[in-house]
């Protein structure tokens, strides 16, 4: 099929429709991921200081010197990952452009690549752009966990790359060590490269913490010659909207993602960059912060959409919850997410799609708590105080 086929059947995403709705109609979005506070203020401060002092032209396309660096100190320092920061550090706007590139530089028409399911919703646009044929690893409600065999069933010698995300957005699953390493042996047994969108890092929670929280798979026996580690600031320091990013890596992959950012955006924010390597290096503990503020927020949140009859499964990680609606009776939870607005003054995200297997994902709505307290109080209040049946 030409590209532009491919293209031109894919919908609008979810996340515009049900923010344009909200926008509509005056509802509380309890749906789309980015927080209503911003991160911390030395790090805009920094970001007024590089526009003052003249980072105003074009960066280098592989990134500012500071800011790689800066990226592998932090790499070093949570996770004892060394990357040279000229060779296997790439800064890229945004993890979404770090997704695209990994992808069309790597990935060749035909090729089939295992991903965890549901998926973010680029991974599928990109995906279909690449002319790669996807092999989704399903993660089921209620426990949204991978089920290892399926995914042993998944990777075959045709595959040529698995595209992980831990923490999982949406589903808030942090992949377990073991987990991991059943991935890992695979990729080495058939000679895959893993892609990790690892932009979560930080925002894990006490009760994930405890069996040892997050664990990027580079850090694995044998893992670093074949992974790419995707992540950004935007998620970790509350700066949705900078789009900045970055891959690391071994040289070779970070190469084949340089390839394809310069065909892409070619650079990426200049005064963003400087200002982002002062958070890296000079507000470590912030993302921590903000992780535990985000803890209390995911319990009020559960513990409101479970007064209102919407029983959820507590994620260990991300900014999001997810519940079935089943026995609300609505033919799926795109229907119910469609009438929140009139029926509770709220929006939510319907997860189905962000499944190819229609029937795991097609009752399941996902709520956000990267909000203020007081914003969650009222959208709970209103759900609670709302008839949801259909």
């Amino acid at each position: 099929m030409p590209l532009s086929a491919r293209l031109a059947h894919l919908p609008p995403t979810v996340f515009s429709e049900m923010s344009a709705l909200a926008l509509r109609t005056g509802a509380l979005n309890l749906g789309q991921g980015f927080p209503d506070v911003d991160g911390p203020p030395s790090v805009v401060a920094a970001a007024q200081a590089a526009l003052e002092a003249g980072a105003n032209q074009y960066a280098p396309g592989i990134g500012v010197p500071a800011l790689r660096s800066a990226i592998a100190r932090h790499q070093q320092r949570h996770y004892g990952l060394d990357p040279d920061p000229d060779r296997e550090v790439v800064v890229t706007t945004g993890c979404t452009e770090a997704i695209a590139a990994a992808l069309l530089g790597l990935v060749d028409p035909g090729d089939e690549v295992v991903v965890l399911e549901p998926y973010y919703d680029s991974y599928v646009a990109m995906l279909d752009m690449c002319g790669a044929r996807r092999r989704p690893v399903t993660l089921r409600s209620p426990d949204f966990r991978p089920d290892l065999d399926e995914l042993r069933a998944a990777v075959t010698d045709r595959t040529k790359a698995i595209l992980l995300n831990t923490p999982h957005n949406p589903t808030g699953t942090v992949l377990t060590r073991e987990e991991l390493q059943v991935v890992a042996d695979l990729a080495i047994e058939h000679d895959v490269v893993v892609v990790t969108d690892e932009v979560y890092e930080h925002l894990v929670f006490d009760d994930a913490r405890s069996a040892e929280g997050h664990v990027p798979i580079a850090t694995l026996p044998g893992m670093w010659e074949r992974t790419l580690t995707l992540s950004s600031a935007g998620k970790s320091y509350s700066f949705t909207g900078w789009k900045v990013g970055w891959a690391t890596g071994p040289a070779p992959l970070v190469q084949a993602v340089l390839a394809a950012k310069q065909w892409l955006t070619f650079t990426s924010g200049a005064p963003l960059q400087p200002a982002v390597a002062h958070a890296l290096d000079h507000e470590p503990d912030w993302p921590r912060a903000l992780a535990r503020d985000l803890q209390q927020r995911r319990d009020l949140l559960c513990a409101g959409l479970a007064a209102a009859g919407l029983t959820p499964r507590v994620p260990e990680g991300t900014y999001f919850v997810t519940t079935d609606v089943t026995h609300l009776g609505w033919a799926d939870g795109r229907e119910l997410c469609l009438a929140l607005p009139e029926r509770a003054g709220v929006v939510a995200i319907p997860t189905q799609g962000f499944y190819d297997d229609a029937d795991a994902g097609h009752q399941l709505v996902r709520w956000a708590f990267c909000k203020q307290p007081d914003v969650i109080r009222e959208g709970v209040r209103r759900l609670a105080a709302a008839d949801l049946a259909r």
